[in-house]
Order: structure tokens, then sequence, then C-alpha cells
């Protein structure tokens, strides 16, 4: 299976992104290394949130984009680092849960090889219509799946995904046959929506909601447990009779045998930047909504994402060769 385009979350925002990523403090040289491409809105939080963290623990932090292997490269990086706080995993919370149980032979465990610190920002996904699609609501989409057999295909970011095994829950809760088109990331699914070449897709939330408002697309729910403060006019899937909250989110971790006194002081700063008013600005700007959780708060949530899509993951039978 082809593992280039298996991103669990991200959002795609080139012109945010700050060139370097160097912040100038005195002390210790800390890389955080992102296991993905500049320009996404993983790699602006880093860039955002090292300046802060440089400032409040006293050395250097720069972000390193270690791409590749679906984000493997940059995992394995980190899992095989000193433990010495020279390097900081920041990366999507699925990435950390989703590859583990999707590969033949996985290539790490997340409590096992990693140290949590910190959940920082969190990000919702969306289920979006084309407006070729005479529906107002999740209902009327469902009554028009059921009408419409023929033209049940979605478009997912990729496979692997959260958005694709969204999709098997869907299939499954609804008992109708949906067939899945993985694309490459998300700007090729809302451009095939706009042009009717495909009936419905789940993405990103961000990236859906400028068309949404310019009523391009229209977006029928979402992902999070409550209404998304984006768009508080759409009905959660849970609201619309789906059991399903997913989000997305990124955390921060460091290698095992990390010095628990590094951990604790590098979980406070990033709970303390991410309380920055100037902070949570730039964040909901992008479309991330700031968290700043605790190591145990960060270990609770992805405790509660492994036992929500272990028994879909499995029931789909999705697998990666590795």
């Amino acid at each position: 299976m082809d593992r280039r385009s298996f991103i669990a979350g991200g959002l795609s925002l080139p012109w945010l992104a700050q060139a370097g990523g160097a912040q100038a403090q005195s002390g210790p040289l800390t890389k955080i290394i992102f296991p993905f491409s500049a320009g996404a809105g993983g790699d602006t939080l880093c860039r955002l949130v090292a300046p802060h963290l440089a400032s409040q623990l006293e050395r250097t932090v720069i972000v390193e984009n270690r791409t590749g292997g679906d984000g493997l490269i940059g995992i394995k990086a980190v899992k095989g680092a000193n433990p010495d706080g020279a390097t900081i995993l920041v990366t999507t919370g699925p990435t950390m849960y989703l590859l583990p149980m999707v590969e033949t032979t996985p290539s790490f465990d997340t409590a096992k090889d990693f140290v949590p610190v910190s959940q920082l920002a969190r990000f919702e996904f969306a289920l979006v219509v084309s407006p070729s699609i005479q529906v107002t609501d999740f209902k009327s989409f469902v009554a028009w799946l059921k009408a419409h057999p023929d033209k049940t295909s979605f478009g997912v970011p990729s496979n692997g995904t959260i958005p694709h095994f969204t999709g098997s829950k869907l299939e499954k809760d609804l008992g109708i046959p949906l067939t899945r088109v993985p694309y490459r990331g998300t700007a090729p699914i809302i451009t095939d929506l706009i042009g009717g070449h495909i009936p419905f897709g789940i993405t990103t939330l961000a990236d859906a909601v400028p068309q949404h408002r310019a009523k391009g697309v229209r977006i029928l729910a979402v992902s999070s447990a409550e209404r998304s403060p984006f768009v508080p006019e759409v009905a959660t899937f849970k609201e619309s009779g789906i059991d399903l909250v997913a989000d997305g989110w990124y955390g921060m971790w460091l290698p095992a045998g990390s010095p628990p006194d590094f951990a604790a002081k590098l979980s406070a700063a990033a709970v303390a930047t991410l309380a920055k008013p100037e902070v949570q600005e730039k964040l909901t700007a992008i479309g991330l909504i700031p968290v700043g959780s605790t190591a145990e708060g960060l270990s609770k949530q992805l405790a509660a994402d492994i036992a929500l899509w272990q028994p879909i993951v499995k029931a789909t039978g999705y697998k990666i060769e590795n």
C-alpha cells in the first residue's frame, strides 16, 4: 500500500509558516521535530510556540521538518534520540495512534517509546457536500443517499486517516454502502465538490469553511463533541444521530527515559504558552483550537481515542504493509 499520503489530519497554510524557525536564546539547543512539511497547520503551530518555549526554558529552540514515511521518519528520529531534552516531537495525535493500528508490524509503541508532555491544539473534521446535491441538513442527506445508491462515492484526504474511518463508521451506522475515494490532501476534494465531480467528502473543517461561507460547498455535520465555533449553525455528528466524536489534535512528546523534571517543566511551559491571548488568536485564525493540557491530559486523550478507533479500524481490516 502506498504510504506517501498518510496524514491523520492537518491544515495546509503555507503563507503562515515562518522561515527558518531558529529562536535566539541562551542555553542549550533543543529541536522540535515536526514530521510533516513546512507550511502545514502543525508546522505553523510549532513555529508559533517555539519562541515562547525558548524564553521559558532558557534555551535555543528551533523547528525542524523531518518528513517522510507518513510521519514515521520524524517519529523514529525522536524515538531514537538521546533523552536529554534536546529533541521534542510535535505531531498529530491520530498519527501516534493510527499508525500502530494499521501497520502490519508496528514501528513504535506510543506508551513505551515516548513521554507525554501536552496536548497543544485540536482541529475538527466535517462532512461536506457538493452544491449540486439538493439537501439542507444531515437528515435530508441520508434520504438523498438512499434514493441515489449509485452516487455514494465520497472523498477523503488519503487512506488510513480519520476521515477514512469516519466514512467506515457512517457506512455501518447508516446501513448504506459507500465508496471511498482517496485524494492527496484536502484542497482537491473541495475543488471536486465545487465542480460537482463528487457528491460529498469528509475533510478538515478549516479547509471547508471558506467555501461553505461562500456557498461553494455545504457543511452538513462536524466531528466535534459540541458545535464548532467556526460554524456554529452546523450540527455535530452526534446531534445528527451518529455516535461519533472525531477531532484531530496536535500533541507534544519526549523520548522515553527523558528526565521527569524537564518533562514537567516543558509541560508547564506549553500550558502557559497556549494560554496566552496572542497565541490563541493566531491559532484560531487558522482553524486550530488551543488546548494546552497536562501530560496526564494528553495520555487520557490518547487512551480515549485508541478505545474509540481500535474497533472501527479493526472492523475495516485495513492494513499498511511495512
